[in-house]
């Protein structure tokens, strides 16, 4: 599995933002995927993830103003992000959970990271 995430920068308060992710590779099968954020010095955290049956969830902070979707077709997950805060600076990481053809057990794989700068 891999991933390849694109798509930050930097956006001024109140303006949107695009991150999109790509899975590639065979053999494998993808539950859920998700958007993650991390400042310097704090944990990880969720900001978006859909399941494989489209159920999503959001962070309190983003709800309303972020949106998920997948093309599970292209093995993409992109996350909209509108009404941006400065609050929501962080590094980015496109996260997929998956199993292999034949396994039971889930695995997860994180992208390298994009970041977004939201400037006031």
């Amino acid at each position: 599995v891999q991933l390849q995430a694109s798509g930050g920068g930097l956006v001024q308060a109140g303006g949107s933002l695009r991150l999109s992710c790509a899975a590639s590779g065979s053999g494998f099968i993808i539950d859920a995927m998700g958007w993650y954020r991390q400042v310097p010095g704090y944990q990880r955290e969720l900001v978006a993830s859909m399941s494989s049956s489209g159920v999503t969830n959001y962070a309190e902070s983003v709800e309303g103003r972020f949106f998920i979707s997948r093309d599970y077709a292209k093995k993409t997950v992109s996350l909209q992000m509108n009404n941006v805060k400065p609050e929501d600076t962080a590094v980015y990481y496109c996260n997929v959970a998956f199993r292999y053809y034949g396994r039971s057990n889930i695995r997860d794989y994180w992208g390298q990271g994009t970041l977004v700068t939201v400037s006031s």
